[in-house]
Parts: structure tokens; sequence; C-alpha cells
């Protein structure tokens, strides 16, 4: 059985990215596997044990601050579960807030400190199609006022074939067992490559990433990836 926890999803799920936590459990009881979504709400107790993996969504820019403090209490825990290698996925504001500092232009907050990154205003917002060149391409799209500026030695997620991502032509960031990016989607559900490398990564040889029911979702997403891609002009 594995639990997927999914942190302040009535806060943070503007972009319906709370629900990639739902794409990990659903693909992995297509495989066979027993699984739960566990929600961490405000103002609630974390669940006391290790969760398989994590999902913190995208709130609003209006609402940063009070996220940047309901995320606060959770801090220690977010920080061990990446450093322990649990997979941890943040999208959008979600993103940025485990960042070590967010500059929002009329004030500095600190971030939880799981990305060696800080964020600062673009020069205008980024929108629209976001795709990565990463393992594979990646597809999802961008709505962000800020950039991600990674310290040195931070590894990124891809490179930017087309939008804008962190800025400066790279996307995202890779940290212990993390994974912090713009793309929002839901992400996994439309590219359901890095969800089974997810579910690998928790269940090893025991996940089956080609039942039926899988392949079908595959190919629905397939065709939404391959839409984007061609109007895009870029080769897949």
């Amino acid at each position: 059985m594995i639990r997927v926890l999914r942190v302040l999803p009535d806060e943070l799920n503007v972009h319906g990215d709370a629900e990639n936590a739902l794409v990990l459990a659903r693909r992995a009881e297509w495989s066979g596997v027993e699984a739960s979504v566990v929600d961490a709400r405000d103002g609630e107790p974390l669940p006391g044990f290790r969760p398989d993996a994590v999902v913190v969504g995208s709130g609003t820019d209006p609402a940063l601050v009070r996220h940047a403090a309901l995320l606060a209490p959770l801090a220690d825990s977010l920080r061990g579960w990446a450093a322990d290698g649990v997979p941890l996925l943040a999208v959008g504001t979600g993103f940025e807030l485990l960042t070590d500092e967010i500059r929002t232009g009329a004030e500095v907050l600190a971030g939880i400190g799981i990305f060696p990154a800080t964020v600062a205003p673009l020069p205008a917002r980024a929108t629209g199609d976001l795709v990565v060149r990463a393992r594979s391409l990646v597809v999802g799209f961008e709505n962000h006022a800020r950039g991600v500026q990674l310290a040195d030695g931070a590894v990124p997620y891809g490179d930017v074939a087309s939008g804008v991502g962190n800025s400066g032509g790279i996307e995202g960031c890779l940290a212990d067992g993390a994974l912090g990016t713009h793309l929002h989607g839901p992400l996994l559900a439309r590219n359901p490559d890095l969800a089974d490398d997810l579910l690998s990564r928790m269940l090893g040889a025991a996940y089956d990433p080609g039942n039926p029911s899988a392949r079908a979702a595959d190919q629905l997403a397939a065709t939404s990836r391959a839409r984007t891609l061609t109007a895009l002009g870029i080769r897949s």
C-alpha cells in the first residue's frame, strides 16, 4: 500500500495541481497496488506516518503571504522527507514557497528551503504553454509573475523548449527527492511517464505501468501533448 500526502489541498489547488496526488494513487491502483490520498489541511496535525509521496499544489499570488504562514509549521517534516528521498512534487507557488526566499516586490518571504533558489518578480507575467526538455519532452502551461534563480550547483529540471520557465532558458529544480516546477496541467495527468517514474521509485518492481487502464489514459495524454507540440512547431 502507498499513501500520498496532499498538502493544504483547500488552499493550494488553484490549477488543479493538488490532483497530481490522485493521478499517483489511481495509477498505482490500476497496477494492483492499494493506494490512498491523505490530506494535510489547515489547522490539522500532519499524519503520524512517513508518506510514500508528497504533493504541494499552487495557490494565488494575493494569498502568498498567508500560504507561507500555513506551510511554516510543516517545514521540518517536508525538509526531512525530501532529504530522505520521499518523492515530493511542488508546482507553481508551491514550488516558490519551498525555495529559500521569495521576493514579491513589496516584501521578502522566507521559504521552506528545500530547493536552493530565490524567487523574484519577472519583467512581465509568464502565461501560456510551457514545454521542457528533461529526460523526455514534458508539456504543461505556466502562469506566474516571478522567476526562479537557482543557487550555484543547483540542478534544474530541464531546458525550456517553449515558454519562460524559471527564466534564462531553464525550468524547475531537482533537490534530493523533490521536483519543483511551474508546469501546471495537472502535470502528471498530461505526462504519465513522469508519474510512472515516481511510482517506480516508490514501488520498484511491484509497479506495472503497462496495464490496460494506464495505456488508455496514456493515449489520451499523448494526443493532448501532440496537439500542443504541433501547434508550437516542436518535434517530439
